[in-house]
C-alpha cells in the first residue's frame, strides 16, 4: 500500500495551530506509519509548538500584512514569491497524498502551491469570518472545513463542511485533575480559582485590568494569569514569585490541564477557545478582541452571550469586570448555568470528521 504523507500548515497565533496540531494527531492515529510534514513562518510560535507536539516543521521567510504603514510591507511581495518557489520545492520532494492549510499567512503560499500543482488540498476555517489566507486557499479546496453555519457565503457552497473547531483531544479529559496540579500553580484549594488567558501573545486591555483589580480578585480566589509573551516581562518584575494562589506566566502550551481546576475562565473570544471551552463545559467571561477582521470575535462572543452559555464583556465595559467577576466567583449556581447552556455548542468529534473526510477522498 503507497505510504501516506500530510502536508500541514498554518501559524502565526495558537488559533491557527492547535488546530492543525490536533488534525495531525488524529492522522497518525488513524495512519500510524503516515509521514507527517508541517511548514509554519520563521521565529513564529509555531516553529516552537509543532516539535513540542512532536511533529516536524519548515520554517518560511513569509510575514503578515502589516496594517500600519510600514517599510516592511515594501518587501513582502519578495517574501512571498520566495515562500512560493520554496514550497514548490518542498511539495515536488515531499510528495504529499493531501495538503491541510489552517490559516495564518504562512499557509498561504503552501496552498496556492498545491493547488497550482493540483494536489488535494483542505482548508479548516475557525472563525466566523475567513482570513485572507483562506480565502485564498478556499479557490484550490476540495473540501472547507467550518465552524459556523454561513459559511457558504465566504466560501464555494459545494465546498463547505460543518463539522466545528478541531480541539485537542485532552480537552475530552477535563475532569481528572493532574497530579500535583495544585502544587504546581500554587492553589489554595479552599478557593475557586480564576483563569485569565489573553492568547499566546497576550491582551492589553486584559493585562492592564487584571492588573489593576489583582487585590480585589485574590481575597475570593486563586487567580492564574497567563498575561502572553508580549507582557510577561512587565509585570514579572512587579510580582513576586512566590504569592500563595497566585500564578503569572506568559504561555501555557499545555492550558487544558488547568480546565479541571478552573471554576472561571476569562478570555478572549477567537472561536478556537471558544471550541475548548465548550466541550470543556467551563463558565466563562468573554472579552471579545475589537483588533480583529469583520469585528468577528465580538459575534462569536454574542453567539455564546445570546445563548446563556457566556457572560460578554466588551472592552469599554471593562471597570465593571470585577464585580462581574465577584458575582460569578460567589454564586456556583450561576456557573453551573452557563456550563450546561455551552453544552449546544460543544462539537467534540470535529477533527474525526474532519479526517473522515480526507480519508473518504484519499479512498476514491
Amino acid at each position: 500500500m503507497k505510504e501516506k504523507r500530510f502536508l500541514l500548515s498554518g501559524g502565526g497565533t495558537g488559533g491557527h495551530i492547535f488546530p492543525a496540531i490536533s488534525i495531525a494527531g488524529e492522522i497518525k492515529h488513524r495512519w500510524p506509519d503516515a509521514r507527517i510534514l508541517f511548514v509554519g513562518a520563521k521565529n513564529r510560535m509555531e516553529m516552537i509548538q509543532v516539535p513540542a507536539a512532536g511533529f516536524d516543521i519548515i520554517g518560511l521567510p513569509i510575514t503578515g500584512l502589516r496594517r500600519s504603514l510600514s517599510v516592511k510591507n515594501l518587501i513582502l511581495p519578495i517574501k512571498l514569491i520566495y515562500s512560493l518557489l520554496r514550497c514548490f520545492s518542498i511539495l515536488l520532494k515531499f510528495k504529499p497524498s493531501a495538503v491541510i492549510g489552517t490559516g495564518g499567512f504562512a499557509s498561504a503560499p503552501v496552498v496556492i502551491a498545491a493547488g497550482l500543482m493540483r494536489l488535494p488540498v483542505f482548508v479548516q476555517e475557525q472563525n466566523s469570518f475567513a482570513g485572507l489566507s483562506n480565502r485564498l486557499a478556499g479557490r484550490f479546496a476540495k473540501k472547507v472545513f467550518v465552524a459556523f453555519e454561513g459559511m457558504d457565503r465566504q466560501f464555494p457552497p459545494q465546498k463547505v463542511v460543518v463539522t466545528g473547531n478541531p480541539i485537542r483531544q485532552e480537552i475530552l479529559k477535563t475532569n481528572e485533575i493532574p497530579s500535583g496540579i495544585a502544587e504546581r500553580y500554587r492553589l489554595n484549594v479552599q478557593k475557586p480559582t480564576l483563569l485569565v488567558v489573553g492568547g499566546s501573545l497576550g491582551a492589553a486591555k486584559i493585562n492592564e485590568t487584571i492588573d489593576r483589580f489583582t487585590d480585589s480578585i485574590l481575597p475570593i480566589a486563586n487567580l492564574i494569569w497567563v498575561c502572553g509573551k508580549l507582557y510577561y516581562n512587565r509585570y514579572r518584575i512587579k510580582y513576586t514569585d512566590n504569592m500563595e494562589g497566585f500564578y503569572l506566566t506568559d504561555f501555557i502550551p499545555d492550558l487544558y490541564q488547568l480546565y479541571p481546576v478552573a471554576d472561571l475562565v476569562i478570555s478572549r473570544a477567537g472561536a478556537g477557545t471558544l471550541s475548548e471551552l465548550a466541550v470543556a463545559q467551563k463558565a466563562c467571561i468573554l472579552i471579545p478582541s475589537p483588533n480583529v477582521a469583520e469585528n468577528h470575535q465580538y459575534k462569536n462572543a454574542m453567539a455564546f452571550g445570546n445563548s446563556g452559555a457566556a457572560v460578554v464583556v466588551t472592552e469599554d465595559q471593562l471597570d465593571s469586570l470585577p464585580s462581574v467577576i465577584d458575582d460569578l466567583i460567589k454564586n456556583p449556581e450561576k456557573r453551573k448555568n452557563l456550563e450546561k447552556n455551552l453544552r449546544q455548542f460543544a462539537r467534540p468529534d470535529a477533527t474525526k470528521q474532519i479526517v473522515d473526510y480526507i480519508a473518504k477522498y484519499l479512498q476514491t
